[in-house]
């Protein structure tokens, strides 16, 4: 499992899959969500705006997990 910081009180899904260099541009993550199953805490999401707050699970369609961790932890 990886863990991405999450600056501020949240990041949002869209955000999320930007970061971890999944897709390229914020526009791409409603294609993205359309083609891809993506988990947060074990359901299916496919909102990009999605807020992910620390302690959120995320799992993308290859297995890779991600914890959102609060900025002040590591």
């Amino acid at each position: 499992m990886e863990h991405i910081q999450v600056k501020g009180e949240y990041l949002t899904l869209g955000q999320f899959l930007k970061e971890i260099a999944e897709i390229g541009s914020g526009g791409e993550a409603k294609w993205y969500l359309a083609d891809y199953p993506v988990y947060v805490d074990h359901e299916e999401e496919n909102r990009r705006g999605r807020k992910l707050y620390p302690g959120m699970v995320v799992e993308l369609y290859d297995g890779r997990i991600y914890q959102m961790d609060n900025n002040n932890e590591a």
